[in-house]
């Protein structure tokens, strides 16, 4: 195998340059440290994971812990960490919580606080005081996505702005019976996603002097078969259809159309239906939604990550950075019928 020494000569520098140009740790000028690199590539060298460990005292890997990893979200934002990961040299040990509050705590009180991960990022999951006090007292930077933890670095998303923006959508189109698909009990836990959903779409109504009715909302569990169940209760009701509905994700709103389809209804002649999240599917379906673009998400988690690792290479000052959404209008969504 080809050694740093071999670099260093191939590059015409010296082995602590190689060391700091390919592992990113002190100050190499651009033009050197592209040199190395090319003289790296050319010879084949790989930075060997358990030398630059010892040289560095970090293990060049990230936890990444999130409550499931089968929804489309947090796959996503995953996915966009790990692409970000790799392209700064470290690798991603990924965590899912899908076990319930035995499993959470044997993470957060066991492996993560092994020497295994030299930082962690939380998804969509509300840490307790606890569990930040003892990742940061073993030195472990921690980023948050989801929403506020006190005394983290988090990226938050307004869910009820992205709720109200959906719901005015829908109002701006003529509709005034508009229906809710939210999260069930058993998902209104970390942040409180479904309820502050419900609130924006409520907020929305009652700007526009509309009462919220009881009757027009129902609770699902943010999949597509959950939305197609609720949906085909609002749907099937002969007395008072809703016009329009607005479900808290795109899965549910995918589930939506497909129940409307099966009811003979035909989208958005006689519903309109908007989601959350740009689903991969949802242009497929011609579901507009409103994007949360959660690859990038992962990213910039990373990158506010990389500044605590490394400090003074980013600059992300801010405790809480609020990430960007934005209303995307396709074909499933049209005016009332008059």
């Amino acid at each position: 195998m080809v050694g740093i020494d071999e670099v260093a000569r191939h590059a015409g520098v010296s082995t602590a340059t190689v060391s700091r140009a390919l592992s990113g740790n002190g100050h190499v000028s651009p033009a050197t440290r592209l040199k190395v690199e090319a003289a790296a590539d050319e010879l084949g060298y790989v930075v060997s994971s358990t030398a630059s460990s010892l040289a560095s005292g970090r293990m060049k890997n990230i936890g990444v812990v999130v409550p499931f990893l089968d929804r489309w979200f947090f796959s996503s934002v995953v996915e966009g960490a790990q692409k970000s990961l790799l392209k700064n040299g470290y690798d991603l040990t990924l965590y899912s919580l899908t076990g319930g509050g035995a499993e959470r705590r044997s993470v957060f009180d066991h492996f993560l606080l092994r020497q295994r991960v030299d930082a962690v990022i939380a998804i969509s999951l509300e840490l307790t005081a606890t569990e930040v006090t003892s990742l940061h007292a073993l030195g472990k930077p921690l980023v948050g996505v989801g929403g506020p933890i006190e005394g983290v670095r988090t990226l938050t998303i307004d869910d009820v702005a992205v709720a109200r923006l959906a719901t005015e959508h829908l109002l701006s189109l003529g509709h005034t019976r508009i229906a809710h698909i939210g999260g069930n009990k058993d998902l209104d836990l970390d942040f409180h996603l479904p309820t502050n959903r419900r609130v924006g779409y409520e907020n929305a109504l009652d700007a526009a002097g509309i009462k919220p009715a009881a009757e027009l909302f129902m609770t699902a569990d943010f999949t597509m078969r959950g939305g197609y169940q609720a949906a085909k209760q609002l749907l099937g009701n002969p007395h008072d259809r809703p016009t329009a509905i607005f479900a808290a994700s795109d899965e549910m709103a995918i589930g939506t159309i497909l129940a409307a389809k099966d009811l003979g209804l035909i989208v958005p002649r006689d519903v309109s239906v908007i989601g959350v999240d740009d689903h991969e599917l949802a242009d497929f379906f011609g579901l507009s939604t409103i994007a949360q673009f959660p690859q990038g998400q992962g990213a910039k988690a990373v990158e506010i990550l990389l500044d605590q690792l490394s400090p003074g290479k980013h600059l992300t000052p801010t405790l809480n950075t609020p990430m960007p959404f934005e209303l995307i209008v396709r074909s499933s969504t049209a005016q009332t019928p008059r």
